[in-house]
């Protein structure tokens, strides 16, 4: 069973998640980026018309990707990552979701957060993308490596 982390990180915390995870699952990584990447001043939610806000306002908001992943078939399981915003995956997560075929693959989200849980990812990216097997997702910003071990144990 060949597993990838797939991740979009805008700040580096779900990046660092990301590695950790990869190094635990024996897992390829693949980051996710933006064609446009973001800058500060797009990230700041306290402003309404940043990117981001705007993004994430608009259900159809799909932030165009840099390179998209050639070799999916080669994978099982695709551990899918994100920090959180608005109680839900940054749209681009959206355009990852929706420019592959993960029919009968398993998909596991795993999310950083600086306080909220996974909120509506969960059933908004099965909606996306209703033909792979998807499993519980976690937040893993805040997980010892113990805990780390332990939830793949469960989900693996």
């Amino acid at each position: 069973m060949k597993k990838l982390v797939a991740y979009f990180s805008a700040s580096g915390v779900t990046r660092s998640a990301a590695e950790r995870l990869a190094k635990a699952a024996g897992a390829d990584l693949f980051e996710i980026k933006p064609a446009v990447p973001y800058t500060r001043t797009d990230l700041d939610w306290t402003n309404k018309k940043s990117r981001s806000s705007v993004e994430m306002n608009d259900p159809d908001s799909r932030p165009e990707i840099a390179q998209r992943l050639s070799n999916i078939d080669d994978y099982d399981t695709i551990f899918l990552g994100f920090p959180i915003w608005w109680y839900v995956a940054p749209t681009i997560i959206d355009t990852f979701v929706e420019s592959c075929d993960f029919s009968g693959k398993t998909i596991i989200p795993f999310a950083t957060s600086g306080g909220s849980g996974m909120g509506k990812t969960e059933e908004v990216l099965k909606s996306l993308c209703p033909n792979a097997n998807w499993k519980k997702g976690k937040v893993l910003n805040r997980i010892s490596d113990a805990e780390l071990e332990n939830w793949l144990d469960s989900i693996l």
